[in-house]
C-alpha cells in the first residue's frame, strides 16, 4: 500500500512537471526587412502565436500574413496583393525541434545559445531550415530571439522586374518571443 501511494505521488509529480514544461505566446513579433541602395523595406507583425515543449524540444509558430505593418500603406498593399498573396496563402508556420533543449536549464536564470532545426511554409512552399538563436530563462518567462535570412525565390515569391533592385536577395528575419509557462 505504502509503494503504491509513492509511485502515485510520483506519477502525479511527472505529469505536473511535464506539463509545467509547456509555454505559449499569442503577442510574439516577426520583424523582416529588406535594405538595397535603392531602398529599405521594413514590417513587423505582432500576431506571432508560438508554443514550446521544454520535455522535446518542439517548438511551433504561426503568423498571420495580412498582421505584417509597413510604414507605407502601399508597401503593405503590394507585399499582401502581389508578393504574398496573403488571400491564398494566409498564414506561415514554422515547425521543428530545438535541437539542443538538454542545454537549456529551465531552473537557472540566463541566455542559452539554441539550434532550431525544422519545416519553415509559407507561399505554399515548405523548406527545411537551421536557426542559430538563444532561449533567455527569466522569473517564469522564457524569451526567444533568433535572426536568419529567407530568400523570396525559395517559396516562389516572385518579384517584378520593375522593382527587382529594390528588394534584397535575402530578406532579413527577426524573431522576438516572450512565452508563458501554461497553467492548468
Amino acid at each position: 500500500m505504502k509503494n503504491t501511494t509513492i509511485l502515485l505521488a510520483i506519477l502525479l509529480f511527472m505529469t505536473t512537471l511535464a506539463h509545467a514544461q509547456k509555454y505559449m505566446t499569442k503577442g510574439g513579433t516577426i520583424k523582416f526587412s529588406s535594405e538595397t541602395p535603392m531602398e529599405k523595406i521594413e514590417a513587423l507583425n505582432r500576431q506571432v502565436n508560438s508554443a514550446l515543449d521544454f520535455s522535446t524540444g518542439n517548438f511551433v509558430f504561426k503568423v498571420l500574413i495580412r498582421g505584417f505593418e509597413f510604414e507605407k500603406a502601399l508597401m503593405q498593399e503590394h507585399f499582401n496583393e502581389n508578393y504574398m498573396e496573403s488571400e491564398k496563402f494566409p498564414n506561415s508556420t514554422f515547425n521543428g525541434k530545438i535541437t539542443n533543449i538538454k542545454d537549456v536549464n529551465l531552473g537557472k536564470e540566463g541566455i542559452y545559445k539554441i539550434v532550431v532545426e525544422g519545416e519553415l511554409s509559407m507561399h505554399g512552399v515548405t523548406n527545411k531550415v537551421k536557426v542559430n538563436g538563444t532561449l533567455e530563462i527569466k522569473g517564469s518567462k522564457v524569451l526567444g530571439k533568433a535572426t536568419f535570412n529567407v530568400s523570396p525565390k525559395d517559396y516562389n515569391i516572385t518579384i517584378p522586374k520593375a522593382v527587382i533592385k529594390n528588394i534584397s536577395e535575402a530578406i532579413q528575419v527577426d524573431v522576438n518571443v516572450s512565452l508563458d509557462k501554461l497553467i492548468n
